[in-house]
């Protein structure tokens, strides 16, 4: 019974078309800025380095290095304060969670671009 209010009210709340994005992709996170009475879009870019939760509880983390320094930032996929999330490259991975990229730095962050016809290639 308590399930079934908590799913009625959480549609509400869920965006009617969620962005696509997998981990490892290489996106630009559009974000709602409040200053005093202003409201600005402020872009963070970087690597998904992993998703975690389901339904509004549903957030993804992004990496990127910024003056040598490694930052990490998590989002919520339906919050109305991320406008939009643009995907710049597929990454191609073979795990859930990138954490390893913590440890890296350089190129040795890189991951290989996944084409659109990278599973047909035989």
């Amino acid at each position: 019974m308590s399930q079934e209010i908590m799913d009625l009210v959480e549609k509400t709340s869920l965006k009617s078309d969620p962005p696509v994005f997998e981990v490892g992709d290489t996106v630009d996170v559009h974000t709602r800025i409040l200053e005093g009475e202003k409201e600005r879009i402020q872009i963070f870019s970087g690597i998904v380095i992993g998703r975690s939760g389901a339904g509004t509880r549903e957030m993804f983390i992004v990496r990127r290095i910024v003056a040598g320094e490694g930052v990490e930032r998590k989002f919520p996929l339906h919050s109305p304060r991320v406008a939009k999330v643009e995907v710049k490259r597929h990454g191609i991975v073979r795990r859930a969670k990138l954490y390893f990229l913590r440890d890296r730095i350089g190129k040795a962050t890189r991951l290989k671009e996944r084409r659109p016809d990278w599973k047909k290639k035989k």
